[in-house]
């Protein structure tokens, strides 16, 4: 099942992709994508329901909007320098144990919503990454006991401002979790969708150009070694997010580097997880 958002930003209702693309409204089914909705056998309760209701869910346009397909988690837990190849344009050596930070929840927004350059930024950067959603507590989990704790899969773009993050003083989150900086979706693939989350083709264009194509089976590592090592330092909830980190082909990596602009568009998609594309935009004050 592919779980979707839709609507207006802040109104959105929950919905789901259909196997021929067609988008349905399931909002009367009366529960949001949210924790108590993963936490509570969710996902198994609203196949049961569609099964008797899906005739009379209304279909939902094409052109609407489509928000993050879950609603504000508890956290966004991140991995860094998870590929090899990435950690050797970015000059770092290839980890020991997963580099972990978090990433601000304020920073979701829609998979085609604008990237909004934070005040004064001179290095943002985009990152491809696949994530994973939390379905059951986690806590102390067995890396053979993982896929019983995840409800699906989402593709995620790490968006990132370099200055903030490298060259300032403290912890990376700083150039992470700036407003827009998580483009999330289109969809949530519940596990069933996806065979193999370790051999995955994932992708991002800059302005119609590749920059980045690799699959996650470069992983160093992987999804149930991920998620079991986040485990041991915290409790992670139901529709919290885990992302998985970047392939090579970033900004930061090309030599001279190249950062985003005003008017850049960001395409990317995940093989199984669909495709999400932005506009970059200038600063503007939300108040």
């Amino acid at each position: 099942m592919k779980l979707i958002r839709f609507g207006a930003e802040a109104a959105e209702k929950p919905g789901i992709q259909l196997a021929n693309g067609t988008k349905i409204d399931v909002s009367a089914f009366g529960s949001d994508y949210n924790e108590d909705f993963f936490g509570n056998n969710g996902i198994e309760k609203l196949k049961t329901w569609l099964v008797t209701n899906q005739d009379s869910c209304p279909e939902i346009d094409d052109n609407v909007r489509l928000g993050a397909p879950l609603t504000r988690p508890s956290k966004i837990v991140c991995i860094g320098l998870n590929y090899a190849q990435h950690a050797a344009e970015a000059g770092m050596e290839v980890p020991k144990e997963p580099v972990l930070f978090f990433k601000s929840t304020t920073a979701m927004v829609g998979p085609n919503d604008d990237i909004m350059l934070p005040k004064g930024s001179t290095k943002t950067d985009w990152e491809v990454e696949l994530a994973i959603v939390i379905g059951k507590k986690a806590s102390y989990v067995e890396e053979e006991d993982v896929f019983d704790h995840i409800a699906g899969y989402v593709l995620h773009n790490d968006v990132s401002e370099r200055a903030y993050q490298i060259e300032r003083s403290g912890q990376w989150c700083k150039g992470k979790g700036c407003d827009t900086f998580a483009p999330i979706g289109p969809f949530i693939a519940t596990t069933d969708e996806i065979e193999d989350p370790n051999n995955l083709n994932l992708w991002l264009k800059l302005n119609g150009e590749v920059m980045q194509n690799s699959s996650t089976s470069d992983f160093i590592f992987n999804v149930q070694q991920s998620i079991s090592h986040i485990s041991q330092f915290m409790t992670l909830l139901p529709g919290d997010i885990i992302s998985t980190g970047t392939p090579f082909g970033v900004g930061l990596g090309l030599k001279p580097p190249v950062y985003l602009k005003a008017g850049d568009i960001v395409e990317l998609g995940i093989e199984g997880l669909g495709t999400s594309k932005q506009k970059v935009v200038s600063f503007r004050s939300n108040l």
